[in-house]
């Protein structure tokens, strides 16, 4: 396959079809148009067909009359009576076509000009000459232009009634539409009470139009979907709080155990039981939408260096100096911010290699490894519990209640593989831009002597 030159791609977009504008793609655009376009047609095809059925019969009369006139003129030639007035032997103004059919010997009718007035003339043969008459043509011209003028008129305003009753129409349409779309993106945001509730479905047997169609099949989906959600919630806190008493049952038999090595399997198992149980109640508190927040203003970077000093790894803090990160301040809850960044810290520890970096940026927090990177669906479609990957890596508890503590306190939570390889997670807090109201809570243990290592 040949490829294009250098030059290919500017003179494709030299030629590249020019955008059309957001709302020409609207339907009620898309529907006025059509509407002006037929109207327009229409009201075209009936004023041709009327203009030419009257012209045509105003034309016919004219010639009549002149024809009629024609053969009295020639009847007083004929018999050397006096000619009236308006009609000669080749007279000034008669159309040089006319005169020649008159000279050809024969009879003929055209409308033109005498003294700048419209005129039907009427001319025949007379001697190898034309004799010709004329009858006024002022009035039937006038009475074409009045029938144009009304038909156009006419047409105006039934285009412009036609399109109000037909705006109408398809407003009524595109409002329910609109609605339909606003309940179902309430629905894909989590308000799963969220409905349409169309009073067109309301009644089975009422006649429904596709509209109401739509909408009804969005409210049963929802519906559908709301009730096994609600079956998938109550039963994962279910399942965690029944795990919860045996789980703290069996974690002190196994502190009686003696020690040695099967001692410790037991209970690092033990206690990996209970962190997913604990894992499973928060996710449950999540779905539920139960949380309360605690907002409050915090200085970022030691709320940061307290989670890395918590997590106990050897993660490296970046913090850019350009940007006024050190003094930066955040809105959040310090409890589930910590549970954010922990979580995530901790996920790249696990799943990928060192080493894991810590950069704050302003309001934005960035985590990212040099491992294999996220899966290809993470990215895109966020993370998904207790999914795993063919080689047995997972991403999914950790990141699900990443993402769910993140949406709690107003945060955006991005997951993306860096090019150069590794995964990247990015955490972006509201900023505090209000004025100092002395020096903000940071938490407790800012002043711990180990601190982790920073990098400028």
């Amino acid at each position: 396959m040949r490829r294009p030159g250098p030059g290919g791609s500017g003179r494709a977009a030299r030629w590249r079809r020019p955008r059309v504008p957001a709302w020409a793609a609207t339907l009620t655009w898309k529907s006025a148009v059509f509407l002006t376009a037929m109207c327009c047609a229409l009201a075209a095809l009936l004023g041709a067909l009327v203009h030419a059925g009257v012209t045509h019969q105003t034309v016919d009369r004219a010639r009549e009359k002149a024809l009629s006139r024609l053969t009295d003129v020639t009847a007083a030639y004929e018999t050397g009576e006096a000619l009236p007035p308006g009609s000669g032997i080749d007279p000034p103004g008669l159309p040089a076509a006319l005169r020649a059919l008159a000279a050809g010997g024969r009879r003929g009718t055209l409308v033109g000009e005498h003294d700048g007035r419209p005129a039907m003339w009427a001319a025949g043969p007379a001697d190898g000459r034309a004799l010709a008459t004329q009858v006024d043509y002022t009035q039937s011209a006038r009475t074409i232009d009045s029938l144009d003028g009304a038909i156009l008129v006419s047409s105006l305003l039934a285009i412009c009634a036609t399109l109000l009753v037909g705006a109408f129409a398809v407003t009524r349409v595109t409002r329910r539409l609109h609605q339909t779309a606003r309940v179902a993106r309430r629905i894909s945001a989590g308000d799963l009470d969220a409905r349409v509730r169309d009073p067109r479905t309301a009644d089975p047997s009422r006649p429904q139009d596709e509209v109401a169609i739509v909408a009804g099949a969005l409210d049963t989906m929802a519906s559908t979907l709301q009730r096994k959600l609600q079956t998938e919630q109550r039963f994962t806190a279910d399942v965690a709080h029944e795990l919860r008493t045996p789980l703290t049952g069996l974690s002190a038999a196994a502190e009686l155990l003696p020690p040695g090595r099967p001692s410790e399997l037991v209970r690092d198992r033990v206690r990996a039981m209970r962190a997913l149980t604990e894992d499973l109640l928060e996710i449950s508190r999540l779905d539920a939408r139960t949380e309360a927040v605690d907002l409050d203003v915090y200085e970022l970077v030691p709320l940061v260096e307290r989670v890395v000093r918590a997590s106990g790894t050897g993660t490296a803090i970046r913090v850019d100096p350009s940007a006024g990160a050190a003094r930066v301040r955040v809105v959040t809850d310090r409890r589930r911010l910590e549970r954010v960044l922990g979580n995530l810290i901790a996920n790249a520890h696990k799943h990928g290699r060192p080493p894991v970096v810590l950069t704050v940026d302003g309001p934005v927090v960035t985590v990212r490894d040099h491992g294999p990177g996220f899966p290809d669906y993470l990215p895109a479609d966020g993370p998904q519990r207790f999914r795993t990957e063919p080689g047995g890596k997972g991403h999914g508890l950790g990141l699900t209640i990443a993402a769910g503590q993140a949406a709690v306190i107003g945060a955006g939570l991005e997951f993306r593989n860096a090019p150069d390889g590794g995964a990247v997670a990015r955490v972006t807090l509201p900023e505090h831009t209000g004025p100092d109201g002395g020096t903000p809570e940071s938490g407790p243990g800012t002043g711990m002597k180990s601190a982790p290592r920073r990098e400028q």
